[in-house]
């Protein structure tokens, strides 16, 4: 707040808004690798000629020099934190752990609510005596003559790296304070190195959402779904049904970690302890839930403000007058009503939320048993030629289904345009291994003994011949 890197938003208890470099908002694909000895443990063998879009691998050289050319003095004149936290429930036996070290304060308010953080944690490393190092600096020493501090928000956009070397357990962050970059327990921990651990030890570390879905008859079915991000998950974990008599619980919106019990049942457990989630679209009619998380103890990422202090973004234009003034991410003195030529919220800005603070989190969200899996969705933003729903005839059938899931890119990374980019199990962005491996450690969990999730393909985004949305939406 002294700073001015957050300012308080008046008309809430306990929110902050927070408003970044316009060069730092997304995640960046371009600058993510994973560093293993041999190419062919990050990524898949490819025609000549071709460039993958699975993965992107660094040399152990290349990164040792990369590092070398950064990290030396990258904290200097500033504070350092050290970050001790749990991925799952402290003491699951699903549950992993890390400890991040960091010079921005920003990460360590959104690690507060999106990790189990606690001294409690060092006690379970002593035990296991293993944890992930996650290395994270925002890049740029004091004295900085001659670079221009934007918005309070420190940066080093030209010289951003996130790095992962999985056989150290080690992920390495430099430049970006942006959230997929910088809060080193969600993608970079949870998807990237946990998938290879999970490879390692027999489990699964999946982009999915998990819920519950409970029929009239009082049958709870626990569902996980995967989508690539931007594509419906934190809309469809907090889904209100509009068919009387179901319900519907989040047990969480994005990651999903699975491991087989000893009956053969497949536990799910959320790494995760809040929302990072996609503000814009996201309004009443759309998910109530979401919005009501929001409204206490959240740091809102690159959204508007209105002049009584009430944060802004497009979707939520029905609730405001239209002569509300508000400033937009980029400072701009505008209205709700008026306009512009940039959006008042950027497309990628996020809400950082407790998940605990989620009307209809779901009484076993951290039951460190899990809870079991009966289905699997994949899908993705088809606006033709993909069916609203389809069901896989076996488990091998719904993997290649899983496989060949294809989206539009969205504004959750730097790629522009309305390109269908593919993206096997929403996981294209996130592969901490090669994709074969991948795919064969998909395919061995079906062995004798094992009750298997029944697996769907959905696709919500299909247009008719008007170019309208087919399926009616949200709660229906």
């Amino acid at each position: 707040l002294q700073s001015g890197t957050l300012r308080k938003l008046t008309a809430y208890e306990n929110n902050y808004l927070c408003c970044t470099d316009p060069k730092d908002v997304a995640r960046v694909e371009a600058k993510t690798f994973i560093c293993t000895p041999d190419r062919y443990g990050t990524v898949p063998h490819v025609a000549e000629g071709v460039k993958g879009i699975l993965g992107q691998w660094i040399s152990p050289k290349d990164l040792d020099t990369a590092v070398r050319d950064r990290f030396p003095g990258c904290m200097n004149d500033r504070t350092l934190y050290v970050l001790p936290f749990s991925m799952g429930p402290i003491g699951s036996p699903l549950a992993k752990y890390g400890i991040q070290i960091t010079d921005s304060r920003y990460v360590v308010l959104c690690m507060r609510i999106m990790t189990r953080m606690s001294p409690k944690v060092l006690d379970y490393i002593k035990q296991q005596n293993t944890f992930v190092r996650c290395l994270h600096s925002i890049g740029l020493p004091r004295p900085h003559e001659g670079v221009k501090v934007i918005n309070n928000w420190p940066c080093n956009p030209e010289k951003t790296i996130i790095s992962h070397i999985p056989d150290d357990r080690l992920i390495m962050s430099f430049g970006s304070g942006y959230g997929g970059n910088s809060l080193l327990g969600k993608k970079c921990f949870a998807l990237r190195i946990a998938s290879r651990i999970a490879y390692d030890e027999g489990w699964m570390a999946e982009h999915m959402l998990i819920m519950s879905v409970t029929n009239p008859k009082g049958d709870e079915k626990f569902v996980c779904a995967a989508f690539p991000s931007a594509c419906g998950k934190t809309n469809m974990a907090m889904l209100t049904p509009s068919l009387p008599g179901w319900k519907v619980m989040c047990v969480g919106d994005d990651i999903a970690w699975m491991r087989f019990n000893d009956k053969g049942e497949l536990r799910a457990i959320n790494p995760e302890c809040g929302f990072f989630g996609v503000a814009p679209g996201t309004n009443h009619k759309t998910n109530p839930n979401a919005l009501e998380c929001c409204m206490k103890n959240s740091v809102l990422t690159n959204v508007a403000e209105t002049e009584d202090g009430r944060f802004f973004w497009e979707g939520l234009e029905a609730e405001y007058k239209p002569e509300t003034k508000l400033t937009t991410w980029l400072g701009e003195k505008t209205t709700v009503g008026a306009k512009t030529v940039s959006p008042k919220a950027h497309p990628n800005s996020r809400f950082c939320c407790p998940a605990s603070q989620c009307p209809i989190i779901h009484p076993k969200w951290e039951d460190p048993a899990g809870v079991p899996v009966s289905v699997f969705m994949f899908g993705g933003r088809r606006p033709e030629g993909i069916p609203l729903v389809y069901e896989a005839r076996t488990w091998r059938h719904g993997v290649m289904i899983g496989a060949q899931v294809k989206s539009e890119a969205t504004a959750a990374a730097e790629f522009k345009g309305r390109q269908v980019m593919h993206d096997p199990m929403a996981m294209r962005p996130f592969m901490g291994y090669n994709f074969g491996k991948y795919l064969e450690h998909w395919l061995s969990m079906e062995k004798p003994g094992r009750h298997l999730p029944r697996i769907f393909h959905v696709n919500w985004f299909r247009l008719d011949s008007n170019g309208r949305f087919v399926w009616p939406g949200f709660g229906n």
